[in-house]
């Protein structure tokens, strides 16, 4: 047995610990860690704007991939700190302690922030520490400050520069220079840590357009060296066109959405605003100090809480509910609605520094008496408006009871069947279902092309009709009607809805094979949306891949090449052509037209991994589903044209 001794207990100085244990701090050093380390720099500049002192912030993506934040705020303090020291005992400078030292900053209670959502105080030292170069450089108090680090250790003093010192792009050129203030950091992530360094700018401008909406008249700007594309935002309604951006492909119930805004004692101020329209799902986004908290919190629970009661008071003065009947439940008045909840607290508190979950208890009762009352209010002031609301939501309980009796039916019907599996299905002979995947393939051409090429033990093949239903559209009922969709739910046997389990999942994976056009695309994101909708587990967990097949087959005697697009294709004729005199090619448009060794080899065992891409398309899908499967607003074409390449 190895010794365990006091000389084995290790500390780990400074930003060691971050670049030891990077998972720690940014959650993971994938794309996702890795545009974490943007959104933190980025929170800095925008709790100057939360607390007034800053109204434009601009972000460059260089050709090197370097990234640039500036912003027209304070600018970081510098001068001596009054208690740390460097190496030498020498005051260290206020700069460098918030550049190298954790739980640093004026977000602690101190006059610095009334509202931050850099609570942790560990963001911009961890984007130092995980950074092979860092610049900053702070304008303030009419002089020019820089100072640079490697790895999160300081390669030079804080110094004084001149205007002519400046490196590119030109900083913080929109101010009269006599009263220029404000902070540029520049930072190259560290290939050592990020194993992919590729940023995404859909991403990176959701974020902007999010913090755009979030702060009324603040400016944000995105300049892509790498294309030379230019966005800006700037918003004067703040959440309220936050919402009329999410509803703009619907119908809406009613023509302006409910609005709040209100301050409570304790400073914190809760802004909503909520709008229905004519489809079935729900959109709810909650913000806590700008900070997108996808997991909710207590300010979503207020939020609940105060529709369904608000909701359920007017029915029944209003005679839509009679006294014997049930309330609506919150699933019920959410059906068709969209929400922009934000709340700004003196002192959040996060789960964790990925911040996805808001805990103040407080908060929950404070969203839910501002909406409440504003809700009330405009139910009662707006009677025709009120009543379409109401009628949607009983209607919505009507088809959930349908559906609750078709769920119990098919669940019922299963049980005394021995849960009988589709017929089409051609099942596996493996029992472990971590070892077992589920190919979904257009119609019974490409399902026998990937009968005879898949491997019986453990690939199963389950060939659906054409497009599917779109459930984005269509309520439970009507959903649970339709074969191709019950054929689906019966093979992967976790049930949906209440009755889903993912202990009775039958395969570990389940990989999307849509043919390489047009259609292929669509039925993939009719694909992608139901599981979004009623199988999230599975995408969140990583189960749902997508089979990408090869649009070219190309045969020099036994040599045999892929081809994914046509670049693909010219290149591999160049080079066949080099050695040869005769060559024989196919275009493969759909996954039926392959021979079954071709299946084998090109899909079954050539797929390639897209579990995080997956989730990424299922939640492109279910956000513009109206865009990619418009029946006739003209959004379908451009919108497939757009993701069926990802």
């Amino acid at each position: 047995m190895p010794s365990y001794g006091a000389g084995d207990i290790q500390v780990l100085e400074g930003l060691e610990a971050v670049r030891r244990r990077p998972g720690m701090y940014i959650g993971t050093t994938d794309l996702r860690g890795l545009h974490h380390l943007v959104r933190e720099v980025l929170d800095n500049s925008i709790d100057e704007a939360m607390n007034g002192t800053c109204d434009r912030i601009d972000l460059w993506i260089h050709k090197t991939n370097d990234i640039t934040v500036a912003d027209n705020g304070r600018g970081i303090p510098v001068g001596p700190h009054p208690t740390q020291k460097d190496a030498k005992g020498k005051a260290m400078d206020a700069l460098q302690v918030v550049m190298t030292i954790l739980h640093a900053g004026g977000k602690f209670g101190g006059a610095g922030y009334k509202v931050t959502g850099g609570l942790h105080g560990v963001g911009v030292s961890v984007v130092n520490a995980l950074a092979s170069e860092m610049i900053v450089e702070v304008h303030r108090d009419g002089k020019i400050f820089t100072q640079s680090y490697e790895r999160g250790k300081p390669t030079s003093a804080v110094r004084a520069i001149t205007k002519q010192q400046l490196p590119s792009p030109a900083s913080l050129p929109w101010r009269d220079p006599a009263r220029l203030t404000g902070t540029v950091t520049r930072f190259t992530p560290d290939k050592e840590m990020f194993p992919v360094i590729e940023w995404d700018t859909t991403v990176i401008t959701q974020w902007l357009r999010e913090t755009a909406y979030l702060n009324k008249r603040l400016w944000l700007g995105l300049h892509d060296e790498r294309t030379g594309g230019e966005e800006s935002y700037y918003f004067d309604g703040g959440v309220i066109s936050f919402v009329r951006h999410l509803n703009r492909t619907h119908e809406n119930l009613h023509p302006k959405p409910v609005y709040v805004e209100r301050t409570f004692e304790n400073n914190t101020i809760a802004e909503v605003a909520l709008q229905y329209n004519d489809t079935f799902a729900e959109k709810v986004y909650t913000f806590a100090n700008n900070i997108n908290t996808i997991d909710g919190g207590a300010h979503l629970t207020g939020f609940r809480t105060a529709l369904t009661r608000t909701i359920n008071a007017y029915a029944r003065k209003s005679g839509a509910l009679k006294d014997s009947d049930p309330n609506l439940t919150s699933d019920d008045v959410r059906e068709g609605l969209t929400a922009v909840i934000s709340v700004k607290i003196r002192e959040p508190q996060f789960e964790g520094q990925t911040k996805t979950r808001l805990g103040n208890a407080e908060v929950a009762g404070q969203v839910a008496t501002a909406v409440n009352d504003a809700l009330g209010q405009y139910l009662e002031e707006n009677p025709t408006d009120a009543r379409r609301i109401v009628e949607k939501c009983l209607t919505a309980f009507r088809a959930r009871e349908a559906a609750r009796k078709a769920r119990d039916l098919v669940q019922r019907k299963g049980a005394l069947d021995g849960f009988s599996l589709p017929g089409k299905l051609a099942d596996c002979s493996e029992r472990d279902p971590e070892k077992c995947e589920l190919f979904i393939v257009e119609g019974p051409s490409a399902g026998g092309s990937a009968k005879g090429g898949r491997d019986r033990r453990t690939q199963a093949i389950l060939p659906l009709r054409g497009k599917i239903l779109n459930v984005e559209k269509a309520r439970a009922d009507k959903m649970l009607g339709n074969e191709e969709i019950k054929a689906l739910i019966t093979a992967l046997g976790t049930g949906i809805g209440d009755y889903f389990d993912i202990k009775k999942l039958r395969y570990g994976k389940t990989i999307l094979l849509c043919d390489a056009d047009v259609d292929g695309s669509h039925i993939r994101t009719l694909l992608l949306t139901l599981l979004y909708r009623h199988f999230r587990p599975l995408v969140e967990d990583g189960r749902i891949y997508i089979g990408q097949p090869p649009l070219y087959r190309l045969q020099l005697g036994k040599e045999v090449r892929w081809a994914y697009s046509d670049n693909e294709r010219d290149k591999a004729i160049r080079e066949l052509k080099a050695n040869a005199k005769t060559k024989r090619e196919d275009r493969k448009k759909a996954a039926g037209e392959k021979a079954a060794a071709d299946g084998d080899k090109a899909t079954a065992r050539t797929r390639r991994r897209a579990a995080e891409e997956a989730e990424e398309q299922a939640d492109v899908a279910s956000t513009n589903t109206d865009e990619g499967t418009d029946d006739g607003k003209g959004g379908r074409e451009p919108a497939i044209a757009r993701y069926k390449g990802l």
